[in-house]
C-alpha cells in the first residue's frame, strides 16, 4: 500500500441546483494526501467543502467524480475496508442519551461486527478518562465529556484514521486541552489525525501539515511552517509620545499596512525581505516621534488563512496565484 492515509484525486461533488439555477459545485477536482501516522489540517470558511468531503469519506454523501482512497481501499469498489479504517468524530453530538457510556461502546462495537470477547468498551472509557461515567445516563454527561465519548466511539473498531470534525467547537478551554491532549496519545501510538477546526490558533500548533479550502477548491496544501512562511511579513506595534488623532501617520512606500491601534498606538505591517524593524522605527523617529514602546510579532497562520480565502474570492473561476502554486 502507498505512504498515504488518504488519497483523494479529482474529487467533484455537484448538486443540483433550485428550480431556475444550474447545479452547485460543494468540491471541484480537489486532491490531496494525507500521510500515516500525521497530524493534517483541513480549514475553509464555513460552506467551503469541508464537511462535504468528510462525509463523503466517512460513506453518508455519494461523489459526483473522482477517487478517494482511504489506507489504500478504494471507496467505491471496497466499501466495507474502506469505512473499517476510518473512524469519523461528527460535529454533532450523536447517541442515544438514555444509554449509558459503557453502552453507547458496546452497541458501537456490535454494529461493526466485533464479538463481545474483542470488544474494547472498557479499555475506551479509561483512555478518554470516563471509566468513573461507565454507568451514568450520556444525557448527564458535561459537553467536554459527551465529545470525549464521540471519540471513544469512533475508535471502538481500531481504525488507523481519525476524523475530528470541529471537536472543540462550543468546548471551554480547559477541556479543549484535554481533548489534545487525548488527541497527541491517540497520535503518538501511530494513528493518523484528521482535523477541521475555527481555531487557526490550535491547527497551527497542532497540524504537521495543512490543506486549505474554499469554495469548492484547494487553494494551499503544504507543512504548516512552510504556509506561514509564505506571508513574509513582520508587524510592529509602536507607542508613540503623541495622540495620533491629530498627526500625519508615518509613511514609506514600503510599508504593507499602517494603522492605528490606540490614542498613541499604531501598528506597521512590512516585508521582512524589503526593510527590518529597526529601518522602521528609524522612519518613525525621522518624522518625527519620539517612541515609548515598541513591540513585534510574525503574521501567523490566521494571516495566512485571511490572505488566501481573500484573494480566492477575488479571483475569476477561483483561482490565485496561491491555488496554481500550492
Amino acid at each position: 500500500m502507498s505512504e498515504a492515509a488518504i488519497e483523494i484525486r479529482d474529487l467533484v461533488k455537484e448538486y443540483a441546483g433550485s428550480k431556475g439555477t444550474g447545479p452547485k459545485l460543494a468540491l471541484n477536482g480537489v486532491s490531496f494526501d494525507v500521510p500515516q501516522g500525521s497530524v493534517f489540517g483541513l480549514l475553509g470558511p464555513n460552506g467551503a467543502g469541508k464537511s462535504t468531503l468528510i462525509n463523503i469519506m466517512a460513506g453518508l454523501v455519494n461523489k459526483t467524480a473522482g477517487t478517494v482512497k482511504i489506507w489504500g481501499h478504494d471507496i467505491d469498489a471496497d466499501h466495507r475496508n474502506a469505512k473499517l479504517n476510518i473512524g469519523i468524530v461528527p460535529q454533532e453530538i450523536v447517541f442515544d442519551p438514555f444509554f449509558t457510556p459503557f453502552e453507547v461502546l458496546e452497541n458501537q462495537g456490535g454494529f461493526y461486527g466485533i464479538s463481545k470477547a474483542m470488544r474494547r468498551s472498557e479499555e475506551l472509557l479509561k483512555a478518554v478518562r470516563l471509566e468513573d461515567k461507565r454507568n451514568a445516563y450520556a444525557r448527564t454527561l458535561s459537553g467536554g465529556m459527551k465529545r470525549r465519548l464521540l471519540i471513544a466511539k469512533a475508535m471502538v473498531h481500531s481504525p488507523p484514521i481519525l476524523v475530528l470534525d470541529e471537536p472543540t467547537a462550543g468546548v471551554d478551554v480547559e477541556l479543549r486541552k484535554q481533548l489534545w491532549e487525548l488527541v497527541g496519545e491517540l497520535n503518538a501510538e501511530g494513528v493518523t489525525v484528521v482535523l477541521t477546526t475555527h481555531y487557526l490558533e490550535e491547527a497551527e500548533e497542532l497540524c504537521e501539515r495543512i490543506a486549505i479550502i474554499n469554495h469548492g477548491e484547494l487553494i494551499a496544501n503544504k507543512p504548516t511552517r512552510e504556509l506561514v512562511g509564505m506571508m513574509g511579513e513582520k508587524i510592529v506595534a509602536v507607542t508613540v509620545d503623541r495622540d495620533l488623532e491629530d498627526a500625519a501617520l508615518p509613511s514609506d512606500p514600503r510599508f504593507h499596512k499602517i494603522e492605528t491601534v490606540g490614542e498613541r498606538a499604531m501598528e506597521i505591517t512590512f516585508d521582512k525581505s524589503e526593510m527590518t524593524a529597526g529601518q522602521v522605527l528609524a522612519l518613525v523617529q525621522q518624522q518625527g516621534f519620539a517612541i515609548e514602546d515598541v513591540s513585534t510579532r510574525e503574521a501567523d497562520l490566521e494571516d495566512v488563512f485571511v490572505q488566501l480565502t481573500s484573494e480566492v474570492g477575488q479571483a475569476p473561476e477561483g483561482q490565485s496565484e496561491a491555488a496554481r502554486n500550492a
